[in-house]
């Protein structure tokens, strides 16, 4: 899979749109091995978001993810990869996105290491931050210790 990390867009650029997640608290995942060191093994409830440059991320996907983790129930782990950017990492996680075909921006939740909750791009698109918070919190309540 060499070659797949040549980013897609400026990282000067998409720098701003990794901070959204990132100063919440979102562990960046930027390299496939990060994501097996982190993902392979996680036991406790764990959110993958899935970043892109794209508009339902930045309207949609970024927002909602921040409203939900605001909710009492939460997942201990919060990590992100970003789309067209870090491709090897991106891929390695959605790997680990069984049964789903990759899509930008995604949000995946995992707990004792099994996918347990997914949303698409097509869960995302053109709906509000909060309908897909409250889809989140729904998850978390139900997955969320």
């Amino acid at each position: 899979m060499a070659g797949l990390n040549v980013p897609l867009y400026d990282p000067r650029l998409v720098q701003p749109m990794r901070d959204e997640l990132t100063r919440l608290g979102f562990r960046e995942l930027r390299t496939s091995d990060d994501v097996d060191t982190v993902l392979g093994k996680a036991q406790d409830a764990t959110l993958v978001v899935v970043n892109s440059v794209c508009g339902c991320a930045a309207r949609n996907a970024r927002p909602a993810a921040a409203l939900a983790i605001q909710h009492a129930k939460r997942p201990k782990q919060l990590l992100t990869v970003f789309a067209g950017q870090d491709a090897d990492a991106t891929a390695r996680a959605r790997s680990y996105f069984t049964g789903y075909q990759p899509s930008s921006p995604q949000i995946a939740l995992f707990t004792d290491g099994k996918l347990v909750f997914m949303l698409e791009r097509k869960n995302i698109e053109g709906r509000a931050a909060a309908d897909i918070a409250s889809d989140l919190t729904a998850a978390f309540d139900r997955y969320c210790g």
